[in-house]
């Protein structure tokens, strides 16, 4: 006799269902991009949703507004699973393990996006094609390969399925009706696909999914999505977009720029600093293969496509592949994000020149820095935000002054924009705001040099000019300099002195 399997044995494997949620109650916690995501996927499940954020999205606002669905502006309460079929949770980390938690004990699926732990449920990556919906899952343990799986699994089905389908719904009719065993059925409609399928080549009808020709109408079109703000895209930019079949995005653009694209597919190729993600290599396969099926593809990139975004790599595997391919710039985060929170990257007598700088490894930025004259000209360092300790301590070896004017810049254009200002020598010690502390939510950069001091220069002469003084800058003791509280206006002095957190609407 074998001892019965213990818990811990138990529910390892997933089992896959499909849920019809029409008409039916479901809550959605969380108000960003995400959970705007989510809401469109309800959407077309034709879900009855409650959404539960202290903020939301301009997009999730008129969603729920066009819909009908209730949102409440305040946090979680575990009263709001009342009535619910599923919860969605695409909240911060600790709100999904709060949601979590509640939905077990209430007995309630539940989905907690990025946060396999929370999870009772995951979503999957889905194809749906003339009434067949195929759904993968890892749960929860790689996204990103879910998403490559459901794109090749879209590129093998065949272009004749909409026949193959009439003709499996007609068969079971039949064979209900003459009471074929099951046994028997599916070789009957292998049987009948294949005779459609050799009448639609014998008509030349039929098409291969990878045909390697390439279509007349296929492209890809690199576009820079600018800092963040939907409305710093080029017109141009949302021209293309306007036109795109597939839209594969990256993880620091805007989703409000999904209006620009409502008939298009968007598939999310997210690239972080030192983070997993998607091969350089397959994602250029995939530009290749979905221009050659005939589509126009939009290769969505944060800030430029040319400045550190790897879009000349793309741009090679293209020309290389035969695969026309567009380029249309955007605004480089490098400047757009220092001129949103008020700093110049050069000014008259201060700065003449500036050199933006890859932050991620010492290795790449450590040579550069060795090469440049301490503090001849502002730097930028991109993907640097975590390493800003490092990078603050090889300034001082190499010659910076402590003292020297330094800035963090996060999310500069969007609503969530905040900016920290002070000196090289305070770099090290910065306190990011919670959500933005792992680079994960928000992305950032670090400006360093004397056009610093002049941002707070400009920041006090427009304070001045309105005729006061921010009422949320308090005087420390000690030294005279200030600390603001957001949201506020940068009170820095101009030597760099002061630390000052900025949280701003700015973009």
């Amino acid at each position: 006799m074998t001892d019965a399997p213990s818990d811990a044995d138990l529910g390892t494997t997933l089992f896959p269902l499909f849920l019809k949620l029409g008409g039916r109650s479901v809550l959605l916690v969380g108000g960003g991009p995400v959970a705007t995501a989510k809401a469109r996927a309800l959407v077309e499940a034709g879900a009855r949703v409650t959404i539960v954020a202290p903020a939301v999205t301009a997009e999730l606002d008129a969603l729920a507004a066009a819909r009908g669905w209730r949102v409440q502006t305040r946090a979680f309460t575990p009263a709001d699973l009342d009535g619910a079929w599923l919860v969605i949770a695409a909240a911060p980390a600790e709100v999904n393990r709060q949601v979590g938690a509640a939905a077990e004990a209430a007995r309630i699926f539940v989905v907690a996006v990025d946060d396999p732990a929370a999870c009772t449920a995951y979503g999957a990556a889905v194809v749906r094609r003339a009434g067949v919906t195929v759904a993968i899952s890892s749960g929860g343990d790689a996204p990103a390969l879910t998403g490559l799986l459901r794109e090749g699994i879209d590129a093998v089905l065949p272009v004749e399925l909409d026949a193959w389908m009439d003709e499996a719904r007609r068969a079971r009719l039949v064979w209900r009706a003459e009471g074929v065993p099951m046994a028997e059925r599916r070789p009957r409609l292998l049987a009948a696909l294949n005779r459609l399928y050799d009448a639609a080549s014998a008509a030349g009808l039929s098409q291969a999914p990878s045909a390697p020709a390439v279509s007349a109408v296929g492209r890809v079109t690199l576009v820079g999505a600018g800092p963040g703000a939907a409305d710093l895209l080029t017109v141009r930019g949302a021209r293309a977009l306007a036109e795109a079949d597939l839209v594969l995005y990256d993880a620091l653009s805007s989703e409000e720029m999904r209006a620009y694209a409502p008939g298009a597919r968007w598939f999310y190729v997210g690239k972080r600093a030192c983070r997993q993600s998607i091969a350089q290599d397959v994602l250029n396969r995939i530009l290749v293969k979905e221009a050659r099926r005939g589509r126009r593809v939009v290769r969505l990139k944060c800030g430029d496509p040319f400045v550190f975004g790897r879009g000349g790599e793309e741009a090679l595997a293209l020309a290389e592949a035969g695969v026309p391919c567009e380029v249309v710039p955007g605004i480089s985060s490098a400047i757009a994000a220092a001129g949103l929170a008020g700093i110049p990257v050069t000014h008259r007598g201060v700065a003449s020149a500036f050199t933006v700088v890859s932050g991620h490894h010492e290795a790449v930025y450590g040579p550069i820095l060795a090469a440049l004259p301490a503090g001849a000209m502002t730097l930028v360092f991109l993907m640097g935000l975590g390493r800003r300790a490092d990078i603050a301590r090889a300034l001082v070896e190499r010659g910076w002054p402590r003292q020297t004017p330094a800035a963090v810049i996060l999310g500069a254009a969007t609503p969530d924009a905040w900016h920290w200002t002070g000196t090289v020598a305070e770099l090290a010690e910065v306190a990011l705001p919670v959500a933005s502390s792992d680079e994960r939510r928000q992305p950032g950069l670090l400006v360093i040099g004397d056009v610093v001091a002049i941002g707070a220069q400009i920041a006090a002469a427009s304070s001045q000019a309105r005729g006061a003084v921010p009422a949320e800058a308090t005087p420390t003791a000690d030294s005279g300099s200030t600390v603001d509280a957001p949201p506020s206006s940068d009170t820095s002095t101009p030597t760099g002195s002061t630390s000052s957190p900025e949280r701003s609407r700015s973009g």
